[in-house]
């Protein structure tokens, strides 16, 4: 239905003020400015005391936006029809689509913040909506941003009358191009996409590429990603490469907690049980290795020259990797030591089977 067809139908109650042009356009602003007060006052009593009984917050928030939104269309709405009283057609066409691009401007603001009361509350109900936490939050704010804006901008056209055909088929032709000339910026934005909404890691997890990088995640980002590796020394890779790699994860699992593995040879003859006590004893009397699991003896195999034993225990954080097994180690030794237990290494023995017969002088 038309606006000129709508103000058809409401122009006979307009004489209830009056013949007067002038009197019926102040009339609609004052009876549109009290129908919006109204409103107003039924959204903030009545919805309220609805909204009390739940225990979400949500709905009173949602409430609470949507108030001046409601108040000030039915103001523009009146205007519109003032104007339609009082002005000529000529200038008709200029105001009334300037109040429906107001219009449409106070609804994208509430769209807009509704939607990202909607996501943020969806990113903490993890068990429900696993695809939307908090690392996520931004790019689905960023895309409902983009879509609602997209729309708004669709609708200003079609209030100005404005055809979109010409605009869409230059923006076909203009995504194509910037597509073929920004390809790999793209790559890495869709697996920026990709790895946030997969979530393969986070920030603060110790992670390994297959390239050798090692490090731990200090941002993700839509293009690519950083890691702070154990030189301190950080490292940014592009997401197109992070989403072609295979990434090992020192963080993920169900804990945190890493393994090491200590490995030790004894020489032939060594008391095993004794090696064992000793590997046990040692693990234990560290405070960064974990009593749970604990740690684990393995005599793995008979080797060449030594008895292969290997000690596996777990350390509450990646990160001390290299010093616990620095610490293990040097313990490990110096008992060795002072108990005489041999730690073989490989030697060669060189036998002459005669000697040249030297030339007198």
């Amino acid at each position: 239905m038309s606006t000129q067809s709508n103000f058809d139908q409401i122009k006979p109650y307009l004489t209830l003020f009056g013949e007067n042009v002038y009197l019926q356009a102040a009339g609609i602003l004052v009876s549109a400015y009290v129908i919006g007060k109204l409103i107003n006052l039924f959204l903030g009593i009545i919805l309220h005391r609805l909204a009390n009984k739940s225990q979400s917050q949500l709905d009173d928030q949602i409430i609470r936006l949507l108030r001046p939104p409601v108040f000030y269309s039915i103001l523009i709405i009146s205007f519109a029809i003032a104007v339609k009283l009082v002005f000529t057609e000529s200038i008709e066409l200029v105001v009334i689509p300037l109040f429906e691009t107001v219009a449409v401007i106070i609804w994208t603001v509430l769209t807009l913040r509704i939607s990202r009361l909607l996501i943020r509350a969806s990113s903490q109900q993890v068990n429900k909506f696993t695809l939307i936490h908090a690392q996520t939050l931004p790019l689905f704010e960023n895309l409902a941003m983009m879509i609602i804006v997209a729309l708004s901008l669709y609708f200003v056209f079609f209030v100005w009358n404005i055809d979109m055909t010409a605009w869409l088929a230059s923006a076909g032709i203009l995504g194509i191009a910037i597509g073929f000339a920004s390809k790999d910026t793209l790559a890495n934005l869709f697996s920026g996409v990709f790895i946030l909404a997969d979530a393969p890691y986070k920030i603060g997890d110790f992670i390994v590429l297959d390239s050798g990088e090692r490090g731990e995640v200090t941002h993700i980002g839509i293009r690519s990603t950083r890691i702070l590796t154990r030189d301190d020394v950080e490292v940014t890779i592009p997401n197109s490469i992070m989403g072609n790699s295979k990434i090992s994860n020192e963080s993920g699992g169900p804990h945190k907690k890493y393994r090491i593995r200590i490995k030790v040879g004894v020489a032939y003859g060594t008391d095993i049980d004794e090696v064992k006590t000793i590997l046990m004893a040692v693990a234990n009397n560290e405070e960064s290795v974990c009593k749970d699991p604990e740690p684990r003896i393995r005599f793995r195999q008979f080797g060449a020259s030594s008895l292969d034993f290997e000690l596996l225990c777990w350390i509450i954080d990646p990160v001390l990797r290299g010093r616990v097994i620095d610490l293990l180690n040097t313990t490990i030794y110096k008992k060795f030591q002072e108990l005489d237990i041999e730690i073989p290494y490989a030697k060669q023995d060189v036998y002459i089977k005669s000697l040249p017969n030297q030339q007198e002088k």
